[in-house]
């Protein structure tokens, strides 16, 4: 009896131990299957956060490649206005010379013309003056006894005062035309001489290149998020293009001035290698004060090379302002230096006081240092200038 009571409290020990078993493997299961639930939650929630960030990341590359895309469009479209603009200049100086050649040959044409008629009128005048003699000659012999001699005195007695009258008008129209000749000879002279003082100065009237040591200064030129170049480009008013162009960066602008500014602002910065919002500021404020004192000097010695002498330092400014001017290719500067030694050379020709001739012309185009600041066209502007600066 007892055996039998200890092989079934083994039987319902094995049994409730089974029971616990079970019970441990279930909790465990479950647990491990919670576990499993917040890993697949963490990753799902991982996913999702780098799924965004992919996606501001491509959204904020997208945009800077459409600014990047936008400045180099702007910068190609600015050098194709410039190339335009000096296109429809030199379009423009065919033009005028080609119209000049036509009324010089429909001048000469008219001319011709007029020279024959008048060789055509005079040839039959003395033909029918031949004539007439012969007649009245023949008509004196035969109603006196006059010699022949005697009769061609008398007949050239009568027509003596005609043909001073005739002789006269001659004299007048040969007059008349020798003086349209000798006019239009002396244009064509200036003109000649105009043409070969002048000296072409053709110059990119839009962009400037500066160039860089490497390529890795591109990147500190445009700084993090593109802080620097948004400094430099409000600091001096100039827009800054940074493209495939190895070792060199391009300076944008229509304002000579500006752009100068920018260019030495820039070569500053790369050679010092600091190159943050604040040290921009810094080097930009501190080469416009150079280079204000740079036009100046560039003014005196213009002034002094043309030999003019009294200008009022603000005149001597806008002059040297005009050495980073263009028109028609030309520089402002050099080519108001030639008109001033052109005119200078004409007044004494004239026999004129040289002295205000080659003022006159070597201040003729000081509109142009500031006629797009004001409004009114640079004839009338340089003419305010120089009564507000004391020029007669």
């Amino acid at each position: 009896m007892m055996v039998v009571y200890i092989i079934i409290g083994l039987v319902v020990g094995a049994f409730l131990g089974v029971l616990a078993m079970q019970s441990s493997v279930k909790a465990k299961t479950q647990k491990e299957k919670e576990e499993a639930e917040k890993l697949i939650r963490e990753a799902k929630s991982k996913s999702e956060e780098i799924a965004r960030k992919a996606d501001l990341d491509a959204k904020e590359l997208l945009y800077k490649l459409r600014i990047d895309f936008d400045k180099q469009h702007s910068g190609k479209k600015e050098e194709l206005m410039g190339l335009e603009k000096r296109l429809m200049g030199r379009e423009e100086t065919l033009e005028r010379r080609v119209d000049f050649i036509e009324n010089k040959e429909r001048d000469l044409t008219k001319r011709e013309t007029h020279v024959k008629k008048l060789s055509d009128d005079l040839e039959a005048k003395n033909t029918q003056l031949q004539q007439t003699l012969e007649e009245e000659k023949n008509k004196l012999i035969k109603i006196s006894s006059l010699s022949a001699q005697e009769a061609r005195d008398i007949l050239l007695g009568r027509y003596a005062e005609e043909l001073r009258g005739e002789k006269a008008k001659m004299l007048k129209d040969m007059e008349d035309t020798t003086r349209e000749e000798a006019e239009q000879k002396a244009k064509d002279i200036i003109s000649e001489a105009i043409q070969r003082c002048a000296v072409d100065h053709a110059a990119e009237s839009t962009v400037s290149v500066v160039p860089i040591p490497n390529d890795e200064i591109k990147g500190r030129i445009i700084g993090r998020e593109g802080r620097n170049i948004r400094s430099f480009e409000m600091a001096t008013g100039v827009d800054l293009v940074i493209d495939d162009t190895p070792e060199a960066v391009t300076l944008s602008s229509f304002d000579p001035i500006r752009r100068e500014v920018a260019r030495l602002s820039l070569e500053k910065l790369v050679h010092d290698g600091r190159i943050h919002p604040g040290r921009i500021e810094e080097v930009v404020e501190k080469t416009r004060v150079e280079f204000e004192k740079k036009l100046m000097e560039e003014g005196k010695n213009a002034a002094f090379e043309v030999g003019i002498h009294n200008l009022h330092p603000e005149l001597v400014k806008l002059l040297g302002r005009l050495k980073y001017r263009t028109s028609f290719g030309q520089n402002a500067l050099q080519h108001s230096k030639e008109v001033a030694f052109l005119m200078g050379t004409i007044a004494s020709e004239l026999e004129l006081d040289y002295r205000i001739a080659r003022r006159a012309g070597f201040l003729h185009d000081i509109g142009k240092s500031i006629d797009h600041q004001v409004e009114g066209t640079h004839a009338q502007i340089g003419a305010d200038l120089l009564k507000n600066y004391g020029e007669n």
